[in-house]
């Protein structure tokens, strides 16, 4: 990008993700849990544009709640942009305006995606070019949705989620994802999952979590049949306990034609796998139907991406 397109601003896309399978270990000393996470970049995006300014400010907006979303330094997008002046010696600011269409608080990453796309962003109008692993290093101090907002695509990630790894998928998987109007506190649905794991009808695994094969080999395959029978979200059962009424969408969509429906992520958006398009949108219909908001998705799509002006 030349320096004088760049100066006038940049404009920045970056998508949703679903977790298509989620294993949480036993919380560790520090209070953090160790998973294994197959990600997928779904057609659902936050647009970053990122002009020159003197100080570092945000604005947001979008077709969702963005009531919750803060607009000072506490906002993930701004907290990435002075991560990239910091680290080229930027002495001016950016403005950063921020519109939104992922749920907000929903599970699917919709902050890391506005985190990421802020890190391209401010990358492209300050011609700093530092390269995708100087930006995947910067995204990993962000937290552990960030790197994939970056990579897209379809991944497999460990550690805390941000040690990332591509996976091979074949073909697309189309998903119908329905909000909620309230979201969920991950760090609150994390505590919780502890907490029901004391029981004993639903403790925690003493190994190192990793992603099922058979959810390898479905993506290969380019398979949602088989990719269905292999999903699972350890998070679920504490979302579900937290708002309960969750159950009753869970339901609906599972017996309307869905190959298999779970929470996203920490929740509480519910992600449905279909078996084609044409199944998506007569899921949508029967949703949209009941009274929920349903969104027809697809996936894998690329990341974090300058748009052209």
């Amino acid at each position: 990008m030349s320096q004088a397109l760049a100066a006038e601003g940049v404009r920045v896309r970056a998508p949703g993700k679903l977790n298509l399978f989620f294993e949480v270990g036993g919380v560790q000393d520090d209070g953090y849990h160790d998973v294994a996470s197959a990600y997928q970049a779904v057609s659902l995006f936050e647009d970053v544009w990122a002009s020159p300014s003197d100080e570092f400010t945000v604005s947001i907006s979008g077709t969702v709640d963005v009531s919750g979303v803060p607009a000072d330094d506490r906002n993930l997008a701004v907290r990435a942009a002075r991560l990239v002046a910091q680290r080229i010696g930027h002495t001016g600011g950016v403005h950063l305006d921020i519109v939104k269409h992922v749920p907000v608080a929903g599970g699917m990453g919709g902050g890391s995606a506005d985190a990421a796309a802020a890190l391209v962003a401010c990358d492209a109008l300050w011609g700093a070019e530092l390269g995708t692993a100087e930006l995947h290093k910067l995204a990993t101090r962000l937290g552990a949705d960030v790197p994939f907002a970056l990579m897209g695509g379809t991944a497999i990630g460990t550690g805390r989620g941000d040690q990332l790894s591509p996976a091979l998928a074949k073909g697309r998987f189309d998903w119908v994802v329905v909000p909620s109007d309230a979201g969920l506190s991950t760090p609150e649905v994390y505590a919780h999952l502890d907490e029901l794991r004391t029981r004993p009808d639903i403790g925690a695994s003493g190994a190192v979590p990793e992603v099922a094969a058979g959810v390898l080999h479905a993506l290969r395959a380019g398979d949602p049949i088989a990719l269905a029978e292999h999903m699972r979200n350890d998070l679920q059962v504490a979302a579900l306990s937290l708002r309960p009424e969750l159950r009753e969408a869970l339901e609906l969509g599972e017996e309307s034609g869905a190959l298999a429906g779970m929470v996203s992520g920490s929740g509480p958006t519910l992600a449905f796998l279909t078996v084609d398009p044409e199944s998506a949108l007569e899921l949508q219909i029967t949703l949209s139907a009941a009274g929920y908001e349903a969104l027809h998705v697809h996936g894998p799509v690329a990341g974090a991406r300058v748009v052209p002006a």
